[in-house]
């Protein structure tokens, strides 16, 4: 008992020692090969930075520039619209002479270790190999040492060797010159956007001031800018100059340079501060302005501004100017009617490709009225671009509603009754009971001249019939991108959608009218055709390509028969309005907002769409005599499109080989009827009318007219268009018995339904779903 109660312990000490012994033995060979390890990384590193300082820049040269290589953006025909430094504004200050706020500001913002710091930033290192090792760039926080380096000495490639040489130069600078020498290299030679390279450009682009002039406001307001120039300038019809400066603002909070007060008090002066850019070097400013965005969107704002790229564009400079003096004098003529701003773009409906853009009516101008406040109360800001700013359509997108109906078997000879009516779905609903644009109902009328005089009352029938949906996936699938159908958009909208209850861009219609154009094929819009390095390396090439089919090309040509037939709108246009090219076939669609805040008119031929909108940047409203068709957008349309096709021979759309034109009944769009006049309509083979419209009946030797609808709105068990229709006949043929058919005679019209098919041309179709 002795023997095994001491032998026991004695054999687990012996176990034990036995294992320490082994793992004490592992770690020391695992801490061997980690110190070889490290041995070996200490001279790989060593070994990378010995071979890539072999061919280093100088760290003397940051003291020169060099903005030699300058980025130039060029029309489809090679006309120079804008060099990025064609006129260098560049003008060296020394530190003293740069007010301390915006010394500060700039340390707040890009690196507020920098007094303190060694020329790099080890945690940016290891983000940037962390997001190299993760598949993505090696961009990473930089300090002010860094981006000197890399703006004046190296390139702006973004590869492990170059980030290397920047962090053994970044080194090298911040031991060869004084932190505030490096600062003030720093702030003569960042660019601040267009032309103007370090603080002294920058302050005299923006302001019209010297650097040393600055208060806390402009001087917050110039330090930020340097991440993005082109993102963050007041002249790129945005406003997110705002946002930045108050994120300076708030840095300097952060760092104790200024107080919470200050910051305030700098932020409301920025916002108020009225920016003039008076830059008459630049061609097509407000396309050049878009192009500029886009490139620094697919190559980063520093290639953009310093990389030498050379741009060829899509725009036509020839066009654009027309355009530009056309909108500009119009414009001016108009102000009596109390239109502040005009816009207008040109595109090839067969590329898709931006041949003039014209996104207000001055980009150099003053905002107006003078001592207005940006963003709040002008009718005109230079630096709103107009044809990408949301507005309401008004009637310019009925078309679409159209083509869907079409697509649903209505057909141009369709015949709807335009009376007032009634909306709403339950009585305890608001009422909704839009008028036309003319104030007059037309009881009877056909699809063709419905959308051809622009009537409303049709056209909110139609949409309830074929539905919200379809037709906002529709104009989404056209290139409205505010239209697309999600959830939350269909709830935000009801049947005023027709009459423009919902926004949308210039540029967006344009690519929409398209499809119309280019029998059915959307091409999205395309601004740049070729972009290469400064030693002609090609970066960016536009490969031209079908788009897809997003309308049949029979519906497509339906929409273009009626928009260019000028008889088909004389009823409310006459037949000389604007919207006449003579000598040219050519498709347009008006459209008006309520009371008059926006006005549009959209146009195409095979080979261009020409879009034009007309009102206020505050969206304050227009004179009330505006008029579509005589005022407004429409002579500046005609006049853009007229000068387009001078000289071109007249060319039509395409009528696809299962489109026929058949004779109809003039009055109620079924086959003729009786001595009735006749007219010819385009139908898609298989819509075309079987028999007289059912709105004819006889009884007894009389004559009777059946004027009958459904009201598929409504949910309380009420036919309130009826009603509408109802109401129309007791006002206008009260004592006409022809339209007061015995019971009997409505049931023989209409037999088990209240609706016939669209395909009969009867005032009560059924969409063919």
């Amino acid at each position: 008992m002795d023997y095994r109660s001491t032998r026991r312990p004695r054999t687990r000490r012996h176990k034990s020692f036995s294992f320490d012994a082994r793992r004490l033995l592992t770690y020391s060979t695992l801490l061997k090969y980690l110190f070889l390890a490290f041995l070996v990384c200490i001279v790989v590193l060593i070994g990378m930075f010995i071979w890539y300082s072999r061919d280093l820049p100088t760290p003397g040269k940051l003291v020169t520039s060099k903005y030699k290589d300058a980025t130039r953006i060029y029309d489809r025909n090679n006309v120079l619209l804008y060099s990025v430094y064609q006129d260098e504004n560049r003008t060296y200050v020394g530190l003293p002479v740069i007010p301390k706020q915006l010394q500060e500001a700039t340390i707040a913002t890009e690196d507020k270790t920098f007094y303190t710091d060694t020329g790099f930033s080890a945690i940016g290192m290891l983000r940037a190999l962390k997001n190299m090792a993760l598949g993505g760039s090696l961009q990473s926080g930089s300090t002010i040492t860094q981006q000197l380096v890399k703006n004046v000495l190296l390139t702006n490639q973004q590869t492990l060797a170059r980030k290397i040489k920047e962090i053994i130069l970044s080194i090298q600078v911040d031991q060869k010159y004084s932190k505030d020498q490096i600062l003030e290299m720093y702030l003569n030679n960042i660019p601040y956007g267009g032309t103007a390279i370090g603080v002294e450009a920058g302050a005299e682009l923006y302001f019209n001031k010297n650097v040393q002039d600055l208060d806390l406001a402009q001087s917050a307001f110039l330090a930020g800018l340097p991440q993005s120039p082109t993102l963050y300038s007041p002249f790129s019809g945005t406003k997110y100059y705002l946002n930045r400066t108050q994120e300076v603002l708030h840095a300097m909070v952060t760092n104790n340079y200024i107080s919470q007060s200050d910051a305030t008090k700098a932020y409301n002066e920025i916002s108020a501060y009225h920016f003039s850019q008076n830059n008459t070097h630049i061609k097509a400013p407000y396309f050049v302005m878009y192009v500029r965005q886009q490139l620094v969107d697919k190559f980063g704002e520093q290639m953009v501004s310093s990389g030498g790229l050379q741009v060829t564009t899509s725009l036509d400079y020839t066009i654009q100017q027309k355009a530009e003096d056309i909108v500009k004098t119009e414009i001016a003529g108009l102000k009596d009617y109390d239109v502040g701003n005009g816009a207008a773009i040109v595109t090839d409906p067969k590329t898709g490709e931006i041949l003039a853009f014209v996104g207000g009516k001055d980009y150099f101008g003053d905002s107006t009225p003078s001592g207005c406040t940006p963003g709040k109360n002008c009718t005109f800001e230079p630096d709103v671009d107009a044809a990408l700013s949301a507005r309401q359509p008004g009637s310019s997108l009925k078309p679409v509603i159209y083509s869907v109906a079409f697509e649903h078997g209505y057909t141009p000879a369709t015949a709807v009754m335009d009376v007032q009516t009634n909306f709403k779905a339950t009585g305890s609903d608001p009422d909704y009971i839009p008028v036309n644009y003319s104030g007059k109902f037309n009881g009877l009328i056909q699809l063709r001249f419905a959308l051809g005089n622009s009537l409303n009352i049709p056209a909110v029938k139609t949409l309830a019939r074929v539905g919200i949906q379809p037709v906002m996936q529709q104009a989404y699938n056209m290139g409205i991108s505010n239209w697309q159908p999600t959830p939350e958009n269909l709830a935000s909208v009801g049947l005023s959608l027709v009459l423009g209850g919902r926004e949308t861009t210039l540029l967006d219609e344009t690519t929409a009218y398209g499809v119309f154009a280019n029998e059915g094929i959307r091409q999205d819009p395309v601004s740049i055709l070729k972009v290469t390095d400064g030693g002609g390396n090609v970066l960016y090439q536009n490969q031209p390509t079908q788009g897809p089919r997003v309308l049949p090309a029979d519906v497509s040509y339906l929409i273009y028969s009626i928009l260019s037939d000028n008889n088909a709108r004389t009823m409310d246009f006459g037949p000389n309005s604007w919207l006449v090219v003579p000598g040219h076939t050519v498709a347009v669609k008006t459209g008006t907002t309520d009371n008059k805040r926006d006005n549009w008119t959209i146009g195409y031929t095979p080979n261009y769409v020409v879009g034009v909108w007309v009102g206020n940047d505050d969206n304050e409203v227009m004179n009330q005599a505006i008029s579509s068709g005589e005022t407004g957008a429409s002579p500046i349309w005609e006049k853009i499109m007229a000068a387009i096709l001078k000289g071109k021979p007249d060319q039509e759309e395409q009528k696809p080989s299962d489109i026929t034109a058949e004779q109809i009944d003039a009055f109620a769009g079924g086959l003729p009827q009786g001595g009735q006049p006749i007219r010819s309509e385009f139908f898609i083979n298989g819509t075309q009318p079987t028999s007289v419209s059912p709105i004819y009946q006889s009884k007894d030797g009389k004559n009777y007219l059946v004027l009958r609808e459904d009201d598929p709105v409504s949910t309380d068990g009420q036919n309130r268009w009826q009603q509408g229709i109802d109401a129309w006949i007791a006002q206008n043929h009260g004592s006409d018995d022809m339209y007061h058919p015995p019971d009997d005679v409505i049931r023989q019209a209409t037999g088990d339904h209240s609706v016939d098919t669209p395909a009969q041309g009867t005032p009560t179709p059924t969409p063919g779903h």
